[in-house]
């Protein structure tokens, strides 16, 4: 698969940025560019992952391992490692990496989803670099 360069340039930009709510709950973003295999086919590795103000993880996008398959056992398994967990509990469920730009849709999406529920408002109000 490949990437478009101002896409992974977009991406690539987000790499050590912490983004903070006034609640305490923040995102951070892990991405660097890998060599293309089997489990990273866009040669992208990332994590992207919103916390709660003591830091324990609520949802994130990843693919820094591949997770247990869902279906029949007759079902192949998907040799891609790109995968998010929705919960705290939620071990990863498989996630179809179609673009950069969807990728960041779908993470703000679900981050912007669980801050509604605990009813904190989708507003970034620090920014930092790692």
């Amino acid at each position: 698969m490949d990437v478009p360069e101002y896409a992974l340039e977009l991406l690539l930009a987000y790499d050590g940025r912490l983004h903070y709510f006034a609640s305490g709950h923040f995102l951070k973003f892990e991405v660097k560019a890998v060599e293309k295999s089997r489990r990273v086919p866009h040669g992208i590795a990332y994590s992207l992952t919103l916390h709660a103000p003591g830091g324990k993880r609520l949802v994130g996008f990843d693919n820094a391992h591949p997770v247990p398959h869902r279906g029949g056992r007759h079902v192949r398994r998907k040799p891609e490692a790109d995968h998010w967990h929705r919960t705290t509990g939620d071990k990863g469920r498989p996630y179809e990496f179609v673009s950069v730009e969807r990728l960041l849709e779908d993470f703000f999406g679900e981050a912007e989803r669980v801050l509604r529920e605990q009813g904190v408002a989708f507003e970034i109000v620090t920014e930092k670099e790692g």
